[in-house]
């Protein structure tokens, strides 16, 4: 049960006797957030750009050698690039004439008994084996082209075939057949066709719903009282 509504009947009294205190005196209690924290500075460790790295250090000569480098790497980018290819063409293009030189300073075999040298042919036979392996794969893959049109031209054929199925049963106007003619029909009655219709004595007479403002001479309640009490 609170206690917040109930009076209080022994209320605070300032003093110095018994039960009594000095209302103007602080409270000498106190949290240990209200305590002092950070009492103490962190300073910066060798490397962490402490005050001496930076008083040595020269900032204009620094920012100046990464601009000249920034101008000459941007300068020599694409001539760099260019000289690198000439340097390879040229690499490649000594290595080639010294090989070719070579060939044909060897002495050459003129006798008809000496073997035959077989690099030649070795790189005749592999000049073969290529262009025939580069025939083979082209013509396959000429076949597998014509496969792939093939199965293309089908599958459209296929796709326009069952659009036209389609658009033509989904019109009744122009699937006029007969299973349609017969569905189109308008269905009779069981008894349409009967000879005798219509022969009961004596009609059910229908009377007219008539609102009556009293609970015992409803409708509802003589229906009610014939059907369960007799």
């Amino acid at each position: 049960m609170t206690t917040a509504a109930r009076p209080t009947f022994d209320p605070a009294r300032g003093g110095s006797g018994r039960g009594e205190k000095d209302l103007s005196a602080l409270s000498k209690q106190y949290s240990s957030r209200d305590l002092p924290g950070h009492t103490k500075l962190k300073y910066r460790d060798q490397g962490q750009s402490t005050s001496e790295e930076l008083r040595n250090r020269d900032f204009r000569e620094e920012l100046e050698k990464r601009e000249r480098d920034n101008k000459q790497g941007k300068g020599s980018a694409a001539p760099t690039a260019a000289r690198r290819a000439l340097e390879q063409q040229g690499s490649g293009s000594v290595s080639g004439g010294s090989t070719k030189r070579q060939k044909l300073e060897a002495p050459q075999n003129l006798d008809a008994d000496d073997p035959v040298d077989s690099e030649n042919s070795d790189t005749d036979s592999d000049e073969d084996d290529t262009a025939a392996l580069l025939a083979e794969l082209n013509k396959i893959k000429q076949e597998r082209a014509a496969e792939t049109a093939k199965k293309e031209h089908s599958k459209q054929q296929e796709e326009e075939r069952i659009r036209m199925e389609n658009i033509l049963s989904g019109n009744p106007l122009l699937n006029y057949s007969s299973t349609a003619k017969a569905e189109m029909k308008v269905k009779r009655r069981w008894d349409d066709d009967v000879v005798f219709k219509n022969c009961a004595r004596s009609e059910p007479e229908k009377k007219a719903n008539q609102f009556v403002n009293d609970s015992l001479r409803s409708d509802f309640h003589k229906k009610f009282m014939d059907k369960y009490i007799k």
